[in-house]
């Protein structure tokens, strides 16, 4: 996966939408424009804070299911990510909660987004939907059929869940690549808004051996110098939140605030950190 082609740059900042509730989810408020409007508006704010990508999750829809989301669902973020790719410049993809990655990928293929995020790819996790069986033998060859190049970036041992048995960091990283054939990993915290210690991605990036890996949450202006001393990328959200608070909308000032302090530590990184060769898989 060579980050610079897609995001323009070795070291990427990835703002996340929360989508408000969608059609057959618990919360849903009844308005499809009052969902799109807030997208609308929080991807302008991350684009113009200066993010290189953005990521659109169904977060408002817990409880999630832990297979295959309602067609409603699959319809309204097929229509919100096209009219945000027509609003914003930078690469756009897509999380369909809990694990859905088949209808991630449709949606992608269809409207030319450039990844997805997966958070079981490979083993079984149990979480508060039940038991979450990874499915990349099909994931990979529904990829294939399509004729996409959507890149998969796949959660190792992710947040909100515990694996069965004890797998070892190093182990579950290169299976998820190796086995899972994943063109990136992230690490995340116990839970949304948790970092991931730094010896931890330390692990995962000798396991990852050159295979990009992102910092999957809890990243904030204050430790984001740390994290990615270990890191080639970030996804970010709760700290780009209005008071930091999870259900409130983006910040512009904390974006600006946040992708300033990361470029400052990127650029005070050795050259041959930033520019470190990264393999196409």
């Amino acid at each position: 996966m060579d980050l610079i082609e897609i995001f323009k740059t070795a070291n990427p900042i990835i703002g996340v939408v929360h989508l408000m509730p969608l059609p057959t989810s618990p919360r849903w408020g009844g308005s499809l424009r009052a969902v799109l409007d807030r997208a609308q508006q929080e991807a302008t704010a991350l684009a113009s804070g200066g993010v290189n990508g953005i990521i659109v999750e169904n977060f408002f829809d817990a409880p999630f299911t832990k297979g295959s989301v309602d067609p409603a669902v699959v319809s309204a973020m097929t229509l919100i990510v096209g009219e945000l790719m027509n609003l914003v410049t930078v690469p756009v993809g897509i999380n369909v909660l809990r694990n859905d990655a088949k209808s991630a990928l449709a949606i992608a293929s269809c409207v030319g987004a450039k990844f997805i995020r997966v958070n079981v790819l490979t083993g079984i996790m149990a979480t508060d939907q039940g038991l979450i069986e990874g499915q990349a033998h099909e994931l990979m060859r529904y990829r294939r059929e399509l004729g996409s190049d959507v890149k998969i970036l796949a959660d190792v041992l992710v947040k909100h869940a515990r694996p069965l048995g004890s797998p070892n960091l190093t182990t579950a990283v290169q299976e998820t690549i190796e086995r899972g054939l994943a063109d990136g990993v992230i690490l995340s915290g116990w839970a949304t808004g948790s970092p991931p210690t730094l010896e931890d991605l330390e692990l995962a990036t000798a396991a990852a051996d050159g295979v990009p890996v992102f910092i999957g949450s809890g990243a904030s202006w204050e430790n984001i110098s740390t994290l990615m001393q270990a890191a080639d990328g970030v996804i970010v959200s709760s700290s780009l939140k209005r008071h930091g608070k999870i259900d409130q909308a983006i910040d512009p000032i904390r974006v600006s605030q946040f992708v300033e302090a990361t470029r400052r530590y990127v650029a005070s990184k050795p050259v041959s950190v930033q520019t470190k060769a990264l393999p196409v898989l």
